[in-house]
């Protein structure tokens, strides 16, 4: 049975094609797609996943706003990886998929309470939608079968040092997710930076001979520009679909468990995931943090969805 899932994105590149995967790989049930502010305003997340609905046919599928800023802090957008749109690249079309007049947190819980079965949450964006659920609605933790995430590192950060941008974007919602009890999947960057979107992958796209996949090229050809421009990495690194490729199939994504504590303090460290793997008896796990990844099938996964939606009739 496929398990059933809601994504909470900020699109974003590659929250873009997370949606197309989840919404196209029969091992899925996508329920919803959740908006947040995070790479660009939550007017701007919204339209693009609208956008990437609409040229995706990705129909029957609602699509609610959440929140437009984090829980604390002021919101700061990543314009310089995603431009100005958000999903800087392709032209698109103007969307023919709407909004749910819903709060994406209220929707999450109406979903979660009248599923016939837990729901996995896969947030690829600052957690506040996600905190604000269990912070509002206590009552949604034992509906959620587990929260498989973007966000986090082992290692270095991409948005400081110590910290990456999901969670450097929201360190207080991020901290209440994981120490909510609920079961927690941490993909990081450490396991993203293996998703390489190498010019033989771009190939793989543009061979699909499809507008669908002439999108994904054009998108990743922006990403990849700004990855050269900003980090002097040639590839970028599709960070959001491994979330989903882990929940379509665990094998692809192997985990350890751990004890992850989001920093809130620290001057130079705030919004670091600092992760225990475990060596302190006193920091119980907490979570599975991702650590290797099977590219290749990864990659095998993400073209075999683009070429399905890519088929579906206008």
């Amino acid at each position: 049975m496929p398990v059933p899932i809601i994504i909470d994105c900020d699109p974003g590149h590659d929250d873009a094609l997370a949606i197309m995967l989840a919404a196209a790989n029969p091992a899925v049930d996508l329920l919803a797609i959740t908006t947040v502010a995070g790479n660009q305003t939550l007017e701007k997340t919204s339209l693009n996943a609208r956008r990437v609905c609409t040229v995706a046919g990705i129909t029957g599928v609602p699509i609610a706003a959440g929140c437009d800023r984090p829980l604390l802090q002021a919101l700061a957008v990543a314009s310089d990886v995603h431009g100005e749109s958000g999903l800087d690249g392709p032209r698109f079309p103007e969307p023919t998929v709407d909004l749910v007049p819903e709060h994406a947190v209220e929707l999450i819980h109406r979903i979660l309470v009248n599923h016939p079965e837990p729901v996995t949450l896969v947030p690829t964006a600052p957690l506040t939608n996600i905190a604000l659920l269990l912070t509002r609605h206590p009552d949604s933790a034992a509906r959620i079968r587990e929260i498989v995430l973007m966000g986090g590192s082992t290692e270095r950060g991409n948005t400081t040092p110590a910290a990456e941008f999901n969670i450097h974007t929201d360190p207080e919602a991020a901290a209440i997710v994981f120490g909510s009890g609920v079961p927690v999947t941490m993909c990081g960057l450490n396991v993203t930076h293996q998703a390489l979107a190498t010019p033989e992958v771009l190939a793989r796209f543009e061979a699909l001979g499809t507008g669908l996949g002439d999108i994904c090229v054009e998108l990743l050809a922006y990403f990849a520009s700004a990855y050269s421009r900003l980090w002097d990495m040639p590839h970028p690194p599709l960070h959001d679909p491994v979330a989903v490729a882990r929940v379509i199939d665990p094998a692809l994504v192997e985990c350890v468990d751990a004890n992850v504590t989001v920093e809130l303090h620290g001057r130079y460290t705030r919004g670091a995931t600092v992760v225990d793997f475990p060596r302190d008896p006193d920091r119980p796990t907490n979570a599975k943090v991702a650590m290797s990844l099977d590219a290749r099938l990864f990659w095998d996964h993400m073209v075999d969805a683009v070429a399905a939606l890519g088929s579906r009739p206008a």
